[in-house]
């Protein structure tokens, strides 16, 4: 689902404008940003959370050339689901 079919669904379930609902999306996903950017996690109880973590850096090889190549240390985004929503996805 992109962005604005996801922007139509919530307008919809919110019986809400589309431009009301994506000021709403944006407003809600630039605050997991900053909080993320902030170091801290984000959560809903059941529902799931949004963390930092630290990866490693790492040497692989390239399937193609066979050479090895060093991977930089680097920050992701994880997001565990909580147990009602993984109840609901089975």
């Amino acid at each position: 689902m992109t962005k604005k079919e996801f922007i139509e669904l919530y307008a919809k379930n919110g019986n809400m404008s589309k431009k009301d609902a994506e000021k709403n999306i944006n407003l809600f996903l630039d605050s997991i940003q900053e909080a993320l950017i902030s170091d801290n996690e984000v959560g809903f109880v059941g529902w799931g959370k949004w963390e930092v973590q630290d990866k490693a850096a790492r040497n692989v090889m390239n399937p193609q050339t066979k050479k090895l190549m060093t991977i930089e240390a680097r920050r992701v985004v994880k997001f565990k689901p909580g147990k009602l929503l993984a109840e609901k996805i089975k």
